[in-house]
């Protein structure tokens, strides 16, 4: 078997081979971590032999939306019942406040001109952060009715940005202000020039993490009813919509969240499932379940950064871990 794919040394690598956790303890990590599991050989070469999961930042409510900066060495990322946004200076490990209240913010990303862009759950609206600090609201309704609160974004390198808005923050006073639902769940297309709203998927029940691949002719997106199956789509872009949706994997009772694409167009998702499969779980493009990474937590989003684009960041409940592996992220994640 490849290194890590024992149920033994899976076990062994969440209690720390000692019965305890190996979050509750200051041992080292024996290489190559147990807690990277290869179960395909299309996996191993993207893991490092010689680097461990690293417990960055904790003591937060709930985790979303790491998106890297660098040209600052820092991650930003949310935590939403707190309603802020956060930085992590790559550099010192110190963690700040960026804004708060942050409309309760969920997903982030850069777009082509390094902005941070931002979905706001209790504002509902999707934002925009200029240079110089101010925030712009790039859109806040469809056709005369209020979103439902925009959920996970990405950004085109036609500078298009797409983003599921799937109520989250109106169901209860947790994630946002609890309201009625007014229009279906959707994910939309914003035109960068014109301001125009587009639906670009309408057949999904909850539509959440979503990306694209590598040469942007196929959208994926996750499903996460509230009952049911939740399960992960693809489609085809053709001439700026997104068509002929199918199945791209089902992991039941197990799900994705946040999902992102390496350059090679692996795609890497935020998964819960409880122990042993709870962090992350990285598809192949043919859709086959190739490795995973465990964590002691859910892990809602995730996002690659670092000065080569190889350090993949997760945002897993109440904690930020990191991962170097021998892949890059796609950009406009």
């Amino acid at each position: 078997m490849s290194q890590g794919t024992s149920a033994a040394g899976r076990a062994d690598g969440l209690r720390g081979g000692g019965g305890a956790s190996r979050w509750e303890s200051t041992a080292p990590i024996r290489y190559p971590d147990p807690d990277v599991v290869v179960l395909d050989p299309r996996f191993q070469p993207l893991v490092l032999g010689n680097a461990a999961i690293e417990r960055i930042a904790t003591g937060f409510r709930f985790t979303e939306g790491p998106a890297y900066f660098g040209d600052g060495r820092y991650l930003l990322f949310s935590d939403i019942p707190n309603d802020a946004l956060l930085r992590w200076d790559e550099i010192t490990g110190a963690v700040a406040v960026l804004r708060h209240p942050a409309g309760y913010p969920d997903g982030n990303t850069r777009d082509r001109q390094g902005r941070l862009i931002t979905c706001e759950l209790g504002s509902r609206t999707l934002t925009r952060t200029e240079h110089d600090g101010t925030v712009t609201v790039l859109a806040a309704a469809f056709e005369g009715t209020r979103l439902t609160g925009p959920n996970d974004v990405v950004v085109k390198s036609d500078g298009s940005i797409w983003f599921s808005d799937n109520g989250a923050g109106i169901r209860g006073n947790y994630l946002g202000d609890k309201a009625p639902q007014e229009m279906p769940f959707r994910v939309y297309r914003l035109d960068p020039d014109s301001g125009e709203l587009r639906i670009a998927v309408d057949d999904m029940a909850r539509p959440n993490g979503l990306c694209f691949s590598p040469d942007e002719t196929r959208l994926y997106v996750v499903d996460t009813p509230v009952t049911g199956p939740k399960t992960t789509r693809v489609y085809d872009i053709v001439d700026g919509k997104a068509v002929n949706g199918r199945l791209f994997f089902d992991a039941s009772p197990g799900f994705a969240d946040g999902i992102r694409c390496d350059t090679e167009g692996n795609v890497w998702c935020g998964f819960s499932g409880g122990p042993g499969q709870d962090g992350v779980a990285v598809f192949a493009p043919d859709g086959t379940l190739i490795g995973r990474i465990l964590l002691p937590e859910r892990c809602a989003n995730l996002c690659f950064g670092g000065r080569k684009r190889n350090r993949l960041f997760m945002t897993a409940s109440q904690s930020v871990y990191a991962l170097y592996v021998e892949a890059q992220g796609n950009p406009g994640g």
